[in-house]
């Protein structure tokens, strides 16, 4: 009869014996495990399974802590780094013998654990993370020079995004347009619509997510985007043609009585009143592209939804060489729009196609030929 009391404490019992209080002795966000463990022959035995140590709690958490409070408090959002720190300060808690020895001897312990090419890779950026933060607290300390081999070894195993060709796009907007749905009449539009966006401006899929009503301007023919991944709110304009789409959204939105607050969501889910969440709208998406045959029916592999942003990207520099347009004098203005830091991090989306290799040759050609050619007649 003793389960029975505990689950009842657990549910009635003092301020922090509930599930919020498991979750915070456990250090874990999920509630599924907390009533699994309860249901259990042994609950105390299975929420001490469940118990995590306690974030930044090792010898070096409060120096970790702190690094991640101050990225932070100078405007990153500092999402990734914190968890490559929390895994090393979880494996020092459960390893305290190590308490003692030097940051170069725990790294390296911690780096044994695994031999793959990530954790490699992990262990790289984990050295220079803490040479960073050893050069903020002494100005000092020499410099770390990264090594390039981790990273290098990391990406043979990159997925090479795969480019829609305008006939792929086409064929996806045909079929989210007679997308299956009785329920919610609204749905085909709002992924023909997320799709066109998703392609036509390159948008991420929290930003389509994060678009409010009042982010739509048909007057200026441009949309808002803000909350970007790089703290950039910026405006873009669209072609006429994708505002008229957008349009008849708005007005097919509104005949299905969705909300018109301007902070109300673009992309309305009529059976939840609420928005679409950034993975409902990977989902939606992605069986877009299976039906579409361009992805197998199960599994991860084949085409991703984030592949629109490449094919964007490499269509776009496609059509400024056969417009004549210089694409090196462009990239600026396209990594502006994309939102990104600076022009490096748009190069990572071009991926060279044999038709983007075609057109570069042709404007090699055309501009390099008559420069070898006066190079000939000077030596002869």
């Amino acid at each position: 009869m003793r389960q029975p009391d505990l689950r009842a404490r657990t549910a009635h019992g003092a301020p922090g014996c509930g599930r919020r209080g498991l979750r915070q002795a456990c250090h874990i966000k999920q509630s599924m495990p907390i009533w699994r463990a309860l249901i259990s022959c042994n609950p105390e035995q299975a929420l001490a399974t469940l118990r995590q140590p306690k974030p930044f709690g090792s010898v070096l958490g409060e120096v970790m802590a702190e690094h991640v409070a101050m990225m932070r408090r100078r405007g990153y959002k500092y999402t990734s780094q914190p968890v490559r720190l929390l895994q090393f300060d979880r494996f020092l808690q459960l390893n305290p013998q190590l308490e003692t020895e030097p940051l170069r001897v725990m790294i390296d312990r911690w780096a044994a654990t695994k031999g793959t090419r990530n954790h490699a890779y992990e262990r790289e950026n984990l050295e220079r993370l803490f040479a960073k933060i050893q050069r903020r607290c002494d100005p000092s300390a020499p410099r770390r020079r990264p090594d390039p081999r981790p990273q290098k070894e990391v990406r043979k195993q990159w997925r090479t995004p795969h480019i829609y060709s305008p006939v792929d796009v086409r064929r996806m907007l045909d079929i989210a347009r007679s997308y299956p749905s009785p329920r919610a009449t609204l749905r085909p539009l709002s992924i023909y619509t997320m799709l066109l966006l998703a392609y036509c401006a390159g948008l991420r899929r929290g930003e389509l997510a994060r678009l409010d009503l009042g982010d739509v301007n048909p007057g200026d023919g441009t949309i808002t985007v803000r909350q970007t991944k790089f703290f950039k709110t910026r405006i873009l304009p669209l072609p006429d043609s994708v505002m008229m789409e957008l349009r008849a959204y708005i007005a097919a939105r509104r005949q299905v009585g969705a909300s018109q607050d301007p902070h109300s969501a673009l992309f309305w889910h009529v059976q939840g009143r609420s928005r679409y969440t950034p993975e409902m709208i990977t989902w939606l998406l992605t069986d877009v592209v299976r039906r579409a045959g361009l992805k197998p029916l199960q599994g991860q592999f084949g085409p991703r939804v984030h592949d629109l942003r490449h094919s964007m990207v490499v269509n776009r520099i496609l059509e400024w060489y056969r417009l004549g347009i210089n694409p090196q004098e462009r990239l600026p203005f396209l990594a502006t729009y994309l939102g990104h830091r600076d022009i490096n991090s748009t190069l990572v989306y071009i991926t060279v196609t044999q038709d983007l290799l075609h057109l570069a040759n042709e404007r090699f050609r055309a501009v390099g030929a008559p420069c070898l050619n006066l190079e000939r007649e000077v030596r002869s």
